[in-house]
C-alpha cells in the first residue's frame, strides 16, 4: 500500500469510527449501568490494528477521541474516552500478534475489558469515590459480551478487506 493510499484509508477509517461513535451515543444504554455501551467504534480500531498496524490504529483512535470531544462538547468525555481507549489500545496491541486472525474476537474481549477498566479508573480518579468499583462485575460481564460481538465484526471486516486487497492485486 502506498503512503498516500494508507493515509487516505486511515482518514476514511477515522471518519467511519467517529460516525459510529456519534450515532451509538444517540441510543440509550443496553443496560442501566453507567459506562455500558456496545462499543461498535472499536470494530474500526481493531480492524485498523490488524490491517494497518498498532501505531496507525492508535492514531485513528486518538483522532476519534479528540474529534469526538469537539462533537460531544464535554471535557469529561475526553477524560473517559482517553482513559478507556488508551488502556484498550495497550491491551489489544499486546495481544493482536499473539492470536491468529480467527481469534480476533478474543483480542477484542480483552480490549473491551481494558476499556471498561480504564474508564472505571478514570471515574474513581475524577470523583474520588472508590465505591464505583462495585460496578466492576457488571462492566466485566458487559465487556465480555460486547467485546465478543465487536470482535466478530472486526474479524469478518478484516477478512473482507484482505479478500478485496487480494482481488485488486
Amino acid at each position: 500500500m502506498t503512503r498516500t493510499r494508507k493515509l487516505v484509508f486511515m482518514a476514511l477509517l477515522t471518519a467511519v469510527e467517529l460516525t459510529i461513535w456519534v450515532i451509538e451515543g444517540q441510543f440509550p444504554a443496553p443496560i442501566p449501568v453507567p459506562g455500558v455501551k456496545l462499543g461498535l467504534a472499536s470494530v474500526v480500531t481493531l480492524t485498523a490494528m490488524a490491517v494497518l498496524g498498532r501505531r496507525e490504529a492508535g492514531a485513528i483512535l486518538l483522532a476519534r477521541v479528540l474529534l469526538g470531544a469537539l462533537f460531544a462538547g464535554s471535557f469529561s468525555a475526553v477524560i473517559f474516552s482517553l482513559a478507556g481507549g488508551a488502556l484498550s489500545w495497550c491491551v489489544m496491541s499486546a495481544l493482536v500478534g499473539l492470536f491468529p486472525e480467527k481469534l480476533l474476537w478474543v483480542v477484542s474481549v480483552f480490549g473491551a475489558i481494558g476499556h471498561n477498566l480504564g474508564q472505571l479508573l478514570a471515574a474513581v480518579a475524577v470523583t474520588g469515590t472508590p465505591g464505583l468499583f462495585w460496578y466492576g462485575p457488571a462492566l466485566l460481564t458487559a465487556a465480555i459480551l460486547t467485546g465478543a460481538f465487536t470482535g466478530l465484526g472486526s474479524m469478518y471486516l478484516v477478512r473482507a478487506l484482505r479478500a478485496y486487497e487480494h482481488r485488486r492485486s
